[in-house]
């Protein structure tokens, strides 16, 4: 029997590469489970491999096509599908949202990327790094504004955010640049293609203190769960962390304004800073 083809980088190779592994996995009459154990990961992760929401890293390569016996097909197909235009910590969460159905995030920090306009995303960015070439900036700002093209669809995916007061209070590039931004979040939510809460300030202390999440459920693969710190990141997938993690959503969204309460509020701070008046 021939042995699978080597995978064209231009044609979704993520995809691809899962779709081969799916295969070979049942050609050896494994299930993800068995197969997860040869890797010393979880069943869940092998689907998620296969699913193509997780890239698979080169050590992962290797141990596959030993176990598979797949003649070196997904080293020396891994680099493929491992490319992203995105920084090494934010690779997989970017790609993987794409596919995801339904997107839950809370934001305490600044707005999210998928709600950002791109005047907000460039001060973002610069922020981020202050000495970056002028076209590394606008490389960085377009990657943010592809991911933002997901709201073009009308109704997927679900995008449920929890946005802290603060973040809308921190003026990130300029008051201009601050009023368009959140006239935007106030349009998508209007529109209803969007559902946003704000976490007042005077909530006080609440159960995500300590940092940003993000959970992400798909059709056909377990949910993950991306934390996100300063210039770094990770995935969960183990269910027992992602159910304690949507858990804490629900009670950030339990302790947030209601949607109508956050659209008034964000609706008043955007004309604030277009008429240049303090909130």
């Amino acid at each position: 029997m021939a042995g699978p083809k080597d995978l064209d980088p231009s044609s979704s190779p993520r995809a691809l590469l899962g779709a081969e592994l799916r295969h070979a996995r049942e050609q050896k009459g494994l299930s993800q489970a068995e197969l997860g154990q040869w890797l010393f990961v979880s069943g869940s992760f092998i689907g998620q491999l296969e699913a193509g929401t997780r890239r698979m890293q080169p050590e992962y390569a290797r141990m596959l096509d030993e176990v598979l016996e797949t003649a070196g097909f997904f080293m020396r197909n891994c680099a493929a599908a491992a490319k992203s235009k995105f920084e090494a910590h934010f690779a997989d969460v970017a790609e993987t949202e794409a596919q995801a159905t339904a997107i839950r995030q809370y934001a305490p920090l600044l707005i999210p990327g998928l709600l950002q306009t791109r005047a907000y995303a460039s001060a973002v960015n610069r922020a981020y790094d202050p000495t970056a070439l002028e076209e590394t900036i606008e490389q960085w700002t377009e990657g943010r504004m592809e991911r933002a093209r997901l709201l073009d669809h009308p109704t997927k995916p679900l995008l449920w955010a929890v946005l802290d007061e603060a973040a809308l209070r921190r003026e990130t590039g300029g008051r201009a640049v601050m009023a368009e931004a959140l006239c935007h979040i106030a349009g998508l939510s209007r529109r209803n293609r969007v559902i946003v809460q704000v976490l007042p300030l005077s909530s006080g202390a609440h159960t995500a203190m300590g940092g940003a999440l993000k959970l992400m459920e798909f059709d056909d693969a377990p949910q993950l769960v991306y934390l996100e710190s300063v210039r770094t990141g990770r995935v969960e997938d183990d269910p027992a962390t992602v159910t304690q993690l949507r858990f804490l959503f629900d009670l950030l969204v339990a302790s947030a304004l209601s949607q109508e309460k956050s659209l008034a509020l964000i609706e008043a701070l955007a004309q604030d800073y277009a008429h240049e008046e303090h909130p």
